[in-house]
């Protein structure tokens, strides 16, 4: 678990190249996966962090939206161009693209704000699921699993709890398009609040399209499966910190053509609606021999 988050924390500490014409230029390695492409969480939270860099301290990212172009390659450096798009009295935007062998894997738009008040309300947190020290971990969940794919699980830098249970042998229960998961860091990460927030992105794609995966009790190692995240939108609401239990409830409304559609609300362990999140995957599940 020490592992996982030392690799978590080296990919979003992002170098800064210094080069300054019309773009700013910062550079980032990648975690490795099994599969050997690019964790859409990790870039999406590199990309986030990148465009914070360029902006004034007392702003701070309230969305992001990105779109996932071109899987990416864990064995290469990750080029981040931010394009300061806007600078206004409260509100900056800026463009964000991420380069492997100079073409595009990401391109994202995010908007910063000055802290400011107003009107306020939120959806509430769902009251009747468990406290997640009564939920199995997945290490517990999988002790007499004996598959390569543990491994992968397990080598996370985030202890993920599924309410009712995990989708990655097997869907037990119910085949509904709606799922809860408890979530926070195996240790404690520094103060800085950027760094909480992009964590917060990056946990945010692990799970989202397991909602549309319940719904038709496919489990992710369905024989010939195949998924991508097409695109990520993320609204921050309020801050929490990633290192204490957050809850993370997914829906997915549609799932057509080859697309499943899913959404999420994040919420601290206190019932603050922390971020909502929504992403569209592609999902090509192998029709039945007739």
């Amino acid at each position: 678990m020490g592992d996982a988050m030392a690799a978590m924390l080296a990919a979003l500490d992002l170098a800064d190249t210094g080069a300054r014409t019309s773009e700013d230029i910062f550079t980032g390695p990648s975690v490795w996966m099994p599969n050997g492409r690019v964790f859409g969480g990790q870039v999406l939270a590199q990309s986030m962090l990148a465009a914070s860099r360029t902006v004034p301290e007392d702003r701070v990212v309230h969305s992001m939206h990105g779109y996932f172009l071109r899987p990416g390659d864990v064995s290469l450096p990750i080029t981040f161009a931010v394009d300061r798009i806007h600078d206004g009295r409260s509100f900056s935007a800026r463009r964000t693209q991420a380069y492997q062998r100079g073409e595009p894997i990401l391109s994202a738009i995010a908007s910063f704000q000055t802290e400011d008040v107003g009107i306020e309300h939120q959806v509430g947190m769902p009251e009747d699921l468990p406290d997640p020290e009564s939920v199995p971990s997945i290490a517990e969940r999988l002790r007499d699993v004996d598959h390569p794919y543990k491994d992968f699980v397990l080598d996370r830098p985030f202890d993920i709890r599924h309410v009712p249970s995990p989708l990655y042998f097997e869907v037990e229960g119910e085949h509904v398009a709606h799922q809860a998961v408890w979530m926070r860091t195996h240790g404690p990460l520094p103060d800085d609040p950027a760094l909480h927030r992009a964590a917060l992105a990056y946990a945010s794609d692990y799970s989202i399209l397991e909602a549309v995966l319940r719904r038709h009790g496919l489990p992710w190692l369905t024989e010939g499966i195949r998924m991508a995240s097409l695109d990520h939108a993320m609204w921050w609401h309020r801050f929490g910190r990633v290192d204490e239990w957050f809850l993370y409830t997914q829906e997915s409304p549609n799932a057509i053509g080859g697309r499943g559609l899913a959404t999420g609300r994040i919420y601290a362990r206190d019932g603050r609606l922390l971020a909502s999140v929504a992403q569209e995957g592609m999902i090509r599940v192998p029709l039945p021999r007739p």
